[in-house]
């Protein structure tokens, strides 16, 4: 059964840093890219960054460049998303989901399959 689980979403200030991390079972996951989307409720799920299958190629939205970095243990089946210099406006749910390609503007929710739950971040004071 494929299966991907976020977790290490939390609250955390504005300034602050955090680490997600989206964890694969069911199937070989250095055979496929893996996504990060957000969302908030009442908006269209939004692309934040994406790691090609043995990590060369990677992928961020605009709005998270030069704050963000992906990385990925395929060892461990797991992809990090690690997120500094957090702002009030990536409060979201976070979720992972696969593909078979990575591309630098990450790609449309619609190109990716199997979606993890969620971990909810929030960045306030």
């Amino acid at each position: 059964q494929v299966k991907l689980v976020e977790s290490g979403g939390d609250l955390v200030q504005p300034g602050g840093s955090l680490r997600l991390a989206c964890a694969a079972s069911g199937f070989t996951s250095s055979n496929f890219a893996i996504g990060w989307f957000r969302q908030v409720p009442g908006k269209e799920r939004e692309a934040v960054s994406c790691i090609g299958r043995d990590g060369s190629r990677i992928g961020f939205a605009d709005s998270v460049k030069g704050r963000f970095s992906i990385s990925r243990d395929n060892v461990l089946n797991t992809v990090f998303l690690q997120m500094n210099s957090l702002k009030p406006e990536d409060t979201a749910t976070y979720y992972c989901a696969r593909a078979y390609y990575c591309s630098e503007t990450v790609g449309q929710w619609f190109e990716y399959d199997d979606w993890g739950q969620g971990t909810q971040v929030t960045v306030d004071w």
